[in-house]
């Protein structure tokens, strides 16, 4: 049995256990995962597990179903404790959970769990535009939140907002190989997750019932035309004017908290606020000085991440660092640690160092002019052929051809740079989206290349060419930034309209949650397996190539856009460059990915990995827009 109830302009698909199994978006769409090689009916909306002192359960079929004309009640045994859901649907849809301990004897509660298993999937771009959405989450106790927004940025959206009780994390379950990166996996919502990851999120609260006790939450969902109006119907207890500020420097508060916070000490600061029966969480950076940051962080790379114990010129290559044992990283056949690819930027990050007057001059001189042999002995072909690693010779990886085009240029060799771009482009660029191509080929005056390039893409509409994942931030932003740099050589030529149609297909990547970690921060959730050293799937946050978004919303033309617009891609572009300063250490030691819901598949996670890899893009850009 099936039961399809109305709910607002869309419907609710339950199954005969109670369980949750489609929603309906008001345009047909689908707002939840199908069954499939991923998901099935073990990980419907509302079942979970539970973890306590006396013992750990999952629960699926309910002793008890109770149909009522505007939804159901559902009663769980869950070991000793009992779970009891109600559901109701109507213009909102509300969900009651109330854990009940009936026995004679207290109980502590390490983790309950609750799946939610939203359609955040990427089959390709045409299906993700326009038959997924990106959940963004907060878990931040009582001002918690989820808002699912179409992938192509339009109305409405799906927003869960918590009514009582408090969430204090989310984990991720089924990422492994097998999903690799176009699937998120299955999202759960956590009161508490102590059991696993009890410093998760600023802490996680262990939940004691006494005997007869219970603890209880209810969400609300509705649709909202966006995320403004989503807020507009909240009332947190907390909140912030921003959420990153140099060291001393103060940030004012709103609602029933402090007023203010400021640090001597870099770093995350979480800050509470309580209305007397529930608390609430934000998180917020106090950081050095971008220019010191800088400096340090060079001054590592330069000590620690290069191979001094070798003769030829592969000693200046830059190469990923284990905090944990000291030692550089060989790659053998995992490409995403070689000495080429992502950690040219390295490479980049010293030649914006150089050329600001920050550091020795000398010294980085010198490491340039070694980086730049090791690059023409090794990587750089005399045609332009940009090699994948200075061992794999037999392989060509379309991104890496700008980032050596922007080196060589860096080192004064335009023709070097621009060889590289015409070979680019002989290899089939004009249907890739690799970073950095509409800054680079107006630099160069390439204008050929740029304005077909755009007209490609355009077009293509939503049908773009899968690159290593089939649809991702990391496509949507290039093509802007191409199509930016199109329309700004030959205005004539490149309709404006087609940016701003494709504007929200980037902004829909993120939110504005209250954690620096995540405001305007776009979702990625496989770059911890491929770059890291623990190989954790899972929302990495802050990805450095979150940077990307930063770099489109500082250049967009202010003339296509709404003063309003204008105002909020500015405080956008600084929310992710500051909030990437988060990965560097004060000692110039650095993460890859900040793998961070509290678990990845049962796995310990809302955790940095050990590895300094491929980071220093965000510095590199953030240089570029803040350095003075």
């Amino acid at each position: 049995m099936v039961e399809i109830f109305a709910f607002g302009p869309g419907t609710v698909q339950v199954g005969d256990d109670g369980a949750v199994e489609q929603v309906a978006h008001p345009d047909g769409r689908r707002v939840l995962l199908d069954p499939g090689p991923v998901h099935d009916t073990l990980h419907a909306w509302g079942k979970g597990f539970v973890i306590t002192d006396r013992g750990s359960h999952r629960f699926d079929n309910p002793a008890l179903v109770r149909w009522r004309q505007t939804g159901l009640d559902l009663l769980y045994q869950v070991g000793e404790l009992e779970l009891r859901v109600g559901r109701r649907f109507g213009d909102q849809w509300t969900e009651t959970y109330e854990l009940r301990n009936p026995g004679s004897e207290p109980t502590t509660v390490g983790s309950i769990a609750i799946s939610t298993p939203y359609r955040d999937i990427y089959r390709s771009s045409r299906e993700s535009l326009t038959g997924a959405v990106h959940a963004h989450v907060w878990t931040g106790g009582a001002d918690a939140w989820v808002w699912a927004v179409p992938m192509d940025g339009s109305g409405p959206g799906l927003g869960l907002q918590l009514k009582e009780g408090e969430l204090w994390a989310y984990s991720v379950e089924s990422r492994e190989p097998g999903t690799s990166s176009n699937v998120r996996g299955h999202i759960y919502l956590h009161p508490t997750d102590h059991a696993r990851a009890p410093h998760a999120m600023g802490g996680q609260p262990p939940i004691t019932l006494g005997p007869g006790a219970s603890y209880r939450w209810t969400w609300q969902l509705a649709w909202y035309d966006n995320l403004p109006g989503f807020h507009a119907d909240r009332q947190p207890l907390i909140g912030a004017d921003r959420l990153a500020a140099e060291l001393g420097e103060t940030i004012e508060l709103a609602g029933a908290g402090p007023s203010e916070v400021t640090s001597d000490e870099p770093g995350v600061v979480h800050v509470e606020a309580t209305d007397g029966k529930r608390t609430a969480r934000i998180a917020v950076l106090f950081h050095r000085p971008l220019r010191e940051i800088a400096e340090r962080r060079v001054r590592f790379v330069l000590d620690r991440q290069r191979r001094p114990e070798l003769a030829d010129s592969r000693q200046y290559a830059f190469v990923p660092y284990d905090n944990d044992s000291g030692l550089t990283v060989l790659s053998g056949a995992w490409a995403d640690w070689s000495d080429a690819r992502e950690r040219i930027g390295m490479a980049l990050l010293l030649q914006e160092v150089r050329d600001r007057g920050w550091g020795d001059r000398t010294e980085l001189e010198a490491a340039l002019a070694g980086y730049e042999r090791f690059v023409r002995e090794h990587l750089v072909d005399e045609d332009g052929t940009v090699q994948d690693d200075s061992i794999h010779q037999d392989r060509v990886r379309l991104y890496n051809f700008p980032w050596f085009a922007r080196f060589l240029l860096g080192q004064g060799d335009r023709t070097g740079a621009a060889r590289i771009l015409d070979r680019y482009y002989e290899l089939g660029g004009d249907h890739f989206l690799a970073f950095d191509l509409g800054p680079l080929l107006s630099e160069l005056g390439m204008r050929d290349h740029l304005i077909r390039h755009a007209r490609q893409f355009i077009e293509y509409g939503d049908e773009l060419p899968p690159h290593e994942v089939n649809y991702e931030q990391s496509m949507v932003a290039p093509l802007l930034e191409l199509l930016v740099a199109a329309y700004r050589m030959a205005p004539d030529e490149i309709d404006g309209a087609e940016l701003n149609r494709r504007l929200p297909w980037l902004t829909a990547f993120a939110a504005d949650q209250p954690d620096v970690r995540l405001r305007q921060v776009a979702i990625r959730h496989w770059d911890g397996y491929w770059f890291g050293r623990l190989r954790l799937w899972g929302d990495v946050f802050p990805h450095y190539w979150s940077v990307l978004s930063a770099a489109v919303y500082a250049a967009w033309p202010r003339e296509l856009v709404e003063p309003s617009t204008a105002a909020w891609l500015d405080a956008a572009t600084d929310s992710i460059l500051r909030a990437n300063l988060v990965n560097f250490s004060p000692d110039g030691a650095a993460t890859c990915a900040f793998v961070y819901p509290s678990c990845v598949n049962g796995q310990p996670a809302h955790v940095a990995d050990p590895l300094a890899n491929d980071q220093d893009w965000a510095l590199v850009y953030a240089i570029r827009a803040l350095g003075k």
